[in-house]
Order: structure tokens, then sequence, then C-alpha cells
């Protein structure tokens, strides 16, 4: 890939929120950035920016200073102030170039300021280099510490083990399962966790794997009783993936299979059901996620979420009143679930007029398709919207997103990219459903620990 194709491609995977009172310079902000290959969205005031932020999570963010109510200073030092947009970098556009606005900006956390009237040619140098700032400051120590935390908050336990058998490290979960300190494993010998007969048979595949790397193969996963360190039994999924970083080494997953969940009793079934919709709630699909990702990452097969928002809400509550709105949303939510047929499908009340769909085993395409058909579904109830801009009838606008997921990938990559898609189904002009593929932590993430 030339230079030229490789800046275009980066381009296109970064995200830019402009932030600007005026129409004009929103349109044509919106328009360069557009042109430069990148996923734009627009705000005209600072609570909107806000609110985007958090949720899209952009690369940069181009903010005007002087806006009616909250002013671009006072926005910037809430994005500074929260934890998910602390780390967005924030370029000032202003025709107040005085020292200390300029100071000031600077001083609030923003890596830039450009002055007004734009010159276009300069802002999209400066976003740019912004970009290629962001980019080359991720670190192999910054990548290191994302994986710690990663490893660390896995619901899996997992180990690095040496072709020796020897324990190198462990993650808390793995601690968690076994019954040890943190580091207590450090050191040991599979052997002594496992039955001699299948620790030697792992410690054979270890010496076949360091003694020709390119022909061997992954273990696999298999059931495996692993000794507690009170001396009790623990069945586990234990799966095996080689690595080979200066020396062989494998990464060992353990997936706890002892206990089986017991049927919720009527009071803990009710807990987990939305009272106005009847469906699912949010702590129900959480959990629900949190089992159907763990089976995903051991089958290797596609789980893929839908995020939609019912159009215009607001606007209906404000004509129709409250009562209405919410004998709207228990018909939506009666047809959202309609289409959530097999065990492996749930739909959940996520909060407001927004829903959410998990679809196990469920391709990309397919995910879409069946979107498409929940959308068209809410569309033939005819529920009608007098004020609604986009149709007479109740719409949604829906975001769709799918994943492979292994064990350095996250849940909130997959809602990300499923939120972004569907704001970019609104700002296409709601009533229709869009896909965006998230992002997808590499094994090489693994080196960086080691490295």
């Amino acid at each position: 890939m030339t230079l030229a194709l490789a800046e275009l491609a980066a381009r296109r995977e970064a995200t830019i929120l402009i932030v600007d009172d005026a129409a004009d310079n929103l349109g044509v902000l919106r328009k360069l950035m557009t042109q430069q290959g990148y996923q734009t969205f627009v705000a005209s005031t600072g609570e909107r920016a806000l609110q985007i932020a958090r949720r899209v999570h952009p690369d940069l963010i181009l903010l005007d200073v002087v806006m009616p109510g909250m002013d671009g200073f006072e926005t910037c030092r809430q994005l500074k102030g929260h934890a998910a947009t602390q780390g967005i970098p924030v370029i000032f556009m202003s025709a107040r170039t005085d020292t200390d606005d300029v100071v000031a900006g600077f001083d609030l956390g923003a890596v830039d300021y450009i002055s007004k009237p734009l010159r276009l040619a300069e802002v999209s140098a400066r976003v740019r280099s912004q970009l290629q700032i962001r980019s080359r400051s991720e670190t192999q120590d910054e990548q290191a510490e994302r994986l710690r935390t990663i490893v660390n908050n896995m619901a899996e336990g997992l180990m690095i083990i040496e072709a020796d058998g020897r324990i190198q490290f462990t993650n808390p979960a793995c601690d968690k399962y076994l019954g040890y300190q943190d580091g207590e494993l450090a050191g040991r010998s599979i052997g002594e966790l496992l039955n001699p007969l299948v620790a030697r048979e792992y410690l054979d595949y270890f010496e076949r794997y360091a003694a020709a790397p390119e022909t061997a193969h992954s273990h696999g996963t298999r059931e495996v009783i692993i000794r507690h360190r009170d001396g009790s039994s623990v069945c586990m999924d234990l799966t095996l993936t080689p690595m080979y970083l200066r020396q062989p080494l494998f990464i060992g997953l353990l997936h706890d299979i002892t206990h089986h969940k017991l049927s919720e009793d009527a009071l803990q079934r009710a807990a987990m059901v939305d009272p106005l919709t009847q469906i699912a709630n949010r702590r129900h699909f959480d959990s629900f996620l949190e089992k159907e990702w763990q089976r995903a990452m051991r089958s290797g097969l596609a789980l893929s979420l839908v995020v939609l928002d019912v159009d215009h809400f607001k606007l209906y509550n404000d004509t129709l009143g409250h009562p209405a709105g919410d004998v709207c949303l228990a018909r939506v939510a009666q047809a959202v679930a309609a289409h959530a047929l097999r065990p492996t499908d749930l739909a959940a009340r996520y909060g407001g007029e927004e829903f959410v769909l998990l679809f196990a085993e469920t391709d990309a395409e397919s995910a879409h398709l069946l979107a498409e058909s929940i959308r068209g579904h809410i569309e033939t109830l005819q529920l009608p919207h007098p004020r609604s801009p986009t149709s007479p009838w109740i719409t949604v606008s829906i975001g769709v997103s799918t994943i492979h997921p292994n064990q350095f990938d996250s849940t909130e990559s997959l809602f990300v990219a499923a939120d972004r898609a569907m704001y970019v189904a609104k700002e296409g002009g709601r009533n229709q459903v869009r896909s965006n593929k998230p992002d997808s932590a590499a094994l090489q993430a693994v080196q960086a620990l080691m490295g």
C-alpha cells in the first residue's frame, strides 16, 4: 500500500466532532472533513457536543469558543473533566485571538487554536497533524497498560505458561477461580494443578511446539479438572493458544463450568423485566450479553448487537402526553421482542426510548436484515406521530454491529460501534438501518505485555 493510500485509510478510520452554533460554518467544515475521508458528527451547542462525545468517542473535536449558553471553554472544561472524554484532543476555533484567550484555551487542555475566519487548508493540515500526533503517542507502554487493564478485568481466567510448564503470569480471575493470592501461582508448574497424565500431555505438546512452532497447531479447548488451593477439584474449560515471543509461550484461558446457574425464582425474574414494556431490562440484558459473549469466545461464532432509538420521541411526548408515550413504548417493545425468536436472542429496553437486541451466532448480513425487518415492523404499526418531521407514523433509527469476540475485546467496543451506526442513521434522515464494525483488539497486544 502506498503512503498516500495508507494515509487515506487512516483518515477513514478517524471520527471528527464539529461544534459550532453557526450553521454556515458547520456545513463548510462538515463537507471539508467528509471530503478528507473522516467520519463526521456535528453539534450546534455545548450540551449536545457533550452527549455525542460521551457516546461516539470521536478521535478529535473542532470546538467553537463563542456559543450561546455553554461556551467552548466550558464545554472543553467538562470534556476534560469526564473520564470517557478527557483524552479526546480538542482544537479551538475562534475570532478571539488575544494572547489571554489562546492561553486560556491551552490551559483548559486544548491541543491547538485556529483563528477565524477559517482557512480551510490550514484546518485540514492541523486536523491531520493532531491525528498523526495522537496515533504516534500510543506508545508500547500505553498499549501494555491498556492490555493489563483488559486482562485484569476479564471474566475468564488467563495464565501465561512457558514451554517447560512453568506459570509465568495469572490474572485476578484465574487467581480467584483457583483460590490463590495475586502472583502466588507465578513460578509454579502446571503439574501442581493438573492430573499427572493430563499435565504430561500438555508438556509433550509444549515440547513439540517449541521444537517446530511453524508445524504445531493450537491445542484448542478441553474440559480439565484443576486442583484448587484448598485441595478441592474445579471443573474448567481450558483453551490454549501458542505464541512465540523470544521464547515459546502459551496463553491459557480458563472458564469455570463447575456450577451451572439454576433457574431464577419468580422474584428474581421480575427484577429482570422492565415494568413498563414487559420485556427484559438493562440489568437482564447486560447479564445475558456477558454469558453470550463468553460463549461466542469459546465457539468462535459471530455475535450481533442491534441498538434502536424511537425517532423524535420527546416531541411525541410533548404533543400527546406521557401516558400516550408509555403506550407507544410498550407497542414498540412488543414489536421488537417479536424478532427475538431463539433462546440465544434477547430484546430489552435499555433506557428511555432506546432498545437493544442481541443475536448470537448471527453474522453481519443476517443481523442487518433482521434490523431492517424490525424497522419495517414498527413502521407498519402506524402509530400516529402528528409532529414528526420524518414520517406521519412512529419510526426508529437503528444501528447494527457484529463481532467475533476474543479475550482481548470488550463489550463496550461493540456498543460504541452500534451507537455510532445509530447516530449515522439519525444524521442520514432517520427511519433507517446502518451498520458499523467495532474496533477489535489484536492478539499482538499480548506481545506488548511481554515486551
